[in-house]
């Protein structure tokens, strides 16, 4: 999917989009970067990944605009505090580590102030990744006032936590997932 985008050209409840990494263990580590674009000035679903019966928001990256972006680790809310979004492309990305329970965000290479939840709890690994959409249920239950709307790409997934120069990389364009690579997606 290099130097392509999924289009969200209006909120509704059912454009989506599934990802399907092979997961085959629990994930102690995971870091999802991402680039988006849009005009909303509601909360949306950037990443949403549900473990299967233990809840919908195992992982979930949701934008709360003006200046709020709040993280779920294992259906936790963490809100960061972040700068107010302007009407352009937009690389963020999320990384969580079980051990320390540290969650760190990036937004166009800047590293907002760490959180820490969840420390010794696992991701997966039977796991249903959506974009588009916050997943209410397992693979479902979505709700259009949770839609994405607007332009997506270089969707990347690793199973560890990136470096500050890997994620500098990783905005440039130059670091591919591990467990979703843009650039493999077709």
């Amino acid at each position: 999917m290099k130097g392509k985008v999924f289009l969200f050209p209006k909120p509704t409840a059912t454009a989506h989009v599934i990802l399907k990494p092979n997961i085959t263990k629990p994930l102690e580590k995971v870091t999802v970067c991402l680039k988006s674009y849009t005009e909303l000035t509601r909360t949306y679903s950037l990443f949403s990944l549900a473990k299967h019966s233990e809840g919908h928001n195992t992982f979930l990256i949701f934008p709360k605009p003006p200046n709020n972006c709040l993280v779920y680790v294992q259906e936790v809310e963490n809100v960061f505090k972040i700068d107010t979004e302007v009407l352009d492309w937009q690389h963020t990305c999320v990384s969580w580590d079980s051990s320390t329970g540290v969650i760190q965000l990036w937004i166009n290479g800047k590293l907002y102030p760490r959180r820490v939840s969840k420390k010794g709890a696992t991701i997966g690994p039977k796991t249903s990744i959506v974009l588009g959409q916050d997943q209410d249920s397992f693979g479902g239950g979505f709700d259009i006032n949770q839609s994405f709307s607007g332009e997506k790409s270089d969707v990347h997934m690793w199973d560890y936590v990136l470096t500050p120069e890997d994620m500098q990389k990783g905005m440039a364009g130059g670091f591919n997932g591990n467990l979703i690579n843009w650039n493999s997606l077709n």
